[in-house]
């Protein structure tokens, strides 16, 4: 039995280890990765800020989508990042009183809205994403472009790997 996170009890076989999960790089990438993401949870904040000083670190994801795939509709938007229909409400009202985006009659059905950056929001996410790329180039410039490019196909293989 373990708790189920809600202060009840749930009856549940504890899963068998994944086969070579203590080998050592499976050890090792877990460590990395868990280095990778803390640092990626402060650089978020420090992106968001970047864009709107009242930008909350969890919306700047919002907008770096919308930036590269246009407009959405909530309900894509909110499956996308993993929250709630609530949540993904209130990120956006806020972008909007911030002026980073806006919603726009769906064309497909005009019943439906499609949330969409602005100019300012697109100029300001431009500035931020731009900055991150020379300090990533700043960090890795005693690297091999083909390691940089290497790297970028081995965490594309990893994303492509967790979507399912």
């Amino acid at each position: 039995m373990h708790d189920d996170g809600n202060g009840g009890a749930e009856h549940a076989a504890t899963p068998e280890p994944a086969r070579g999960v203590d080998q050592p790089g499976f050890l090792a990438l877990e460590r990395e990765l868990t280095v990778l993401l803390r640092r990626a949870r402060a650089s978020q904040g420090e992106m968001a800020r970047a864009v709107h000083p009242d930008l909350e670190p969890s919306a700047y994801g919002l907008l770096v989508r919308l930036d590269e795939c246009g407009g959405q509709r909530a309900t894509e938007l909110a499956a996308y990042i993993g929250v709630g229909k609530a949540t993904m409400s209130r990120q956006l009202r806020a972008l909007e009183e911030l002026g980073l985006v806006a919603r726009e009659p769906d064309p497909a059905d005009g019943r439906a809205w499609l949330v969409a950056v602005t100019r300012e929001g697109r100029e300001r996410v431009s500035r931020v994403r731009e900055a991150r790329r020379a300090r990533y180039a700043g960090r890795l410039a005693d690297w091999d472009p083909a390691e940089v490019t290497e790297l970028a196909r081995l965490l594309n293989q990893l994303n492509r790997g967790t979507d399912k």
